[in-house]
């Protein structure tokens, strides 16, 4: 087979990854929070009831901001019932996912369950545009942000909480491009409603970042106009705009799957080019970030039969929903979502994995019992620790093979980042279901001698994942023979595999 390679020069870069790349999110659907994160009656909690062995891996997956407490959740979502006392918060109906809200675990434990991850750890807070609006918003960053002396903030302070959340990046809303959320609205009527809530959120604190809301996927029949519409009244008044995008396997076209990342890339791409126009007719200079606050593999086709086999008249509280398995394959394709995202630092500056536990997540719990890693763990988790510094700009010559959806497609996706000390890891993704890859990738310019470790996670079985039985099944493995020789990194990929190497 031919090789596949591509050239590296710290002269070509893309942009700096801003941490906020790696961050995760946290809804109130199924079990991410109730027997996810919080579980008071487990042996490993602690007195805030917060799971201390999901909070040992979520440190080690590497999480940055964390979205919350939607998701479609949010449009239903009364902050009111989730702080004070907890004997005293209601139970609410949740319409999102049909289940029953206890709010037992509300915004006072959502910055606790932040500030134990680590000081790494942003909160992301949406605000409910759905049934709600300006004052409720308003409100809302009074009593979480506000020092003192005020009804909400002093409130704040009788709960226990003496000093401000400090909030600083928030959601206005959530996917309201969409039939199925909640107070879903018109481009026009969302747009102007975001405005006016950015305009007066922005008079309590003239700092804050806004996320407006985009399309929630590419696929959806208003998508660009909608951002355009969106933005032309919000443009000066935000600071990103929200891509969500989920990927599956459909029909049984796993070539296809394996190059989700084409749709991905091709997504961002549309939404940056929306914004500049907007930016240019508006003739501003501004830049529009973008916000990819949700993206994963998601079996959603799994989970809308399961949908339609529930009781109607039911509503559990913390139901088992979304709880894919992720095989080897998943966690291949996971990767490639992952490198898109560093493909694109200079302009998607947030980017939030749906979601962090349980529910379509790299980590899985059993209530009363062990927490684990799924498989793709292991990429967010490498992808956090040494994607960070200047992602350099990688051009490949690949061999290519042909998918249904996207045509002929590179078998190799790969990206660099070189770190402050003149480190660079090289993320990259062999497509190949059955045969290695040969790369090649000349180091112009980079004074890079060896290799510190080439790790890859592959297996024989593509189908192999890790299970409450068998948690450590599938993890990464390390390649030899990858070498550095006269400024030529070589190195073999092997079938359907993420890579990790490390030069130095």
């Amino acid at each position: 087979m031919r090789s596949a390679r591509f050239t590296l020069d710290p002269a070509f870069t893309v942009g700096t990854v801003d941490p906020r790349l790696f961050g995760s999110f946290v809804e109130h659907l199924g079990r991410c929070v109730y027997t996810g994160v919080f579980e008071p009656d487990h042996p490993c909690a602690d007195a805030s009831g917060l799971r201390t062995d999901v909070l040992e891996l979520v440190r080690e997956l590497g999480v940055t901001a964390v979205r919350y407490p939607g998701g479609n959740f949010v449009s239903g979502y009364k902050w009111e019932d989730s702080v004070g006392p907890v004997e005293e918060r209601p139970r609410r109906l949740d319409l999102a996912w049909r289940s029953t809200e206890t709010n037992r675990f509300g915004l006072s434990e959502y910055i606790a369950f932040l500030k134990k991850i680590g000081p790494q750890a942003e909160p992301m807070m949406a605000v409910n545009l759905g049934t709600r609006g300006v004052a409720e918003a308003l409100e809302l960053q009074e009593y979480a942000n506000h020092p003192s002396g005020t009804a909400l903030s002093d409130l704040r302070i009788a709960h226990g909480d003496k000093d401000p959340f400090g909030i600083r990046l928030w959601c206005l809303g959530n996917e309201m491009d969409g039939p199925w959320q909640t107070g879903h609205k018109t481009a026009a009527e969302y747009g102007r409603l975001a405005a006016e809530t950015a305009r007066a959120m922005r008079r309590i604190d003239p700092h804050v970042e806004l996320v407006a809301c985009g399309s929630s996927g590419q696929s959806m029949p208003t998508f660009a106009e909608w951002e355009a519409t969106v933005l032309q009244e919000t443009y000066d008044l935000v600071d990103h705009i929200s891509l969500h995008a989920y990927y599956e396997p459909l029909d049984g076209d796993v070539d296809s799957f394996l190059a989700s990342a084409v749709d991905m890339e091709s997504f961002i791409e549309n939404v940056v080019a929306t914004c500049d126009h907007v930016g240019a007719r508006l003739k501003s200079k501004k830049k529009i970030n973008l916000s990819f606050d949700e993206w994963n593999v998601w079996y959603m086709s799994r989970s809308q039969e399961e949908a339609e086999r529930a009781d109607p008249g039911d509503w559990p509280e913390a139901p088992r929903l979304l709880e894919d398995n992720y095989s080897v394959l998943d966690a291949v394709v996971f990767g490639s979502l992952l490198i898109a995202l560093l493909r694109h630092a200079d302009r998607v500056t947030v980017a939030c994995l749906a979601q962090l536990v349980n529910v379509i997540a790299p980590i899985m719990t059993e209530p009363g019992g062990p927490a684990w890693r799924q498989t793709t763990f292991f990429p967010f988790a490498q992808a956090s620790k040494y994607g960070r510094g200047q992602v350099l700009d990688v051009r490949v010559d690949s061999p290519t093979y042909p998918t249904g959806k996207y045509g002929e497609t590179d078998l190799l996706h790969a990206t660099a980042v070189r770190a402050e000390d003149g480190t660079v890891t090289v993320f990259a993704v062999n497509r190949s279901r059955t045969e290695p890859l040969p790369l090649e990738v000349a180091l112009a310019g980079l004074d890079l001698t060896g290799v510190v470790e080439h790790s890859a996670l592959a297996d024989a079985d593509p189908d192999a994942r890790n299970t409450l039985t068998d948690p450590e099944r599938v993890t990464p493995h390390p390649v030899e023979g990858t070498t550095v020789t006269d400024g030529t990194l070589a190195a073999t990929l092997e079938p359907l595999s993420w890579n990790v190497i490390r030069l130095a």
